[in-house]
């Protein structure tokens, strides 16, 4: 069975709690992504920050980016996977949260990023549909 480690988008950036909102845009559009996780002074994963968190949290808020710390829009623990997690539970992690990418913790450090894409390509055609219907419904 594929395990995460194997799937994954290895040494994934992070954006520090303290850095602002715009900063994390920033960094999203030079490395061409979506989310970002985010990382705690002491290096500890905090949350994920989303490019649709900012529009929606920041943005249509009519706050200012560049006065939002990243960290203020980290919600709740962290949903992660394992690096020796395999693609079923992979699957059943990202359908039970509703996410679209995990973040890949080997003991306390993050080694990558898990996207939903990722898994489609792990998983035999009929999961794959049962991952898109189950991200994509409210």
């Amino acid at each position: 069975m594929t395990k995460a480690r194997e799937i994954m988008t290895p040494d994934a950036r992070c954006v520090q709690s303290s850095e602002t909102v715009l900063d994390a845009a920033k960094r999203m559009a030079e490395l061409q992504v979506g989310a970002l996780p985010i990382c705690g002074e002491d290096n500890r994963l905090k949350g994920m920050l989303t490019d649709r968190d900012i529009v929606v949290k920041v943005l249509a808020e009519g706050k200012d980016p560049r006065a939002v710390n990243a960290g203020e829009l980290a919600q709740g623990e962290a949903v992660t996977i394992g690096a020796d997690d395999d693609a079923e539970e992979i699957l059943a992690t990202m359908t039970n949260h509703k996410v679209r990418r995990l973040p890949v913790i080997d003991g306390h450090d993050l080694v990558g990023i898990v996207a939903q894409a990722d898994v489609a390509r792990a998983l035999k055609d009929p999961k794959v549909g049962d991952l898109v219907q189950a991200l994509s419904t409210d």
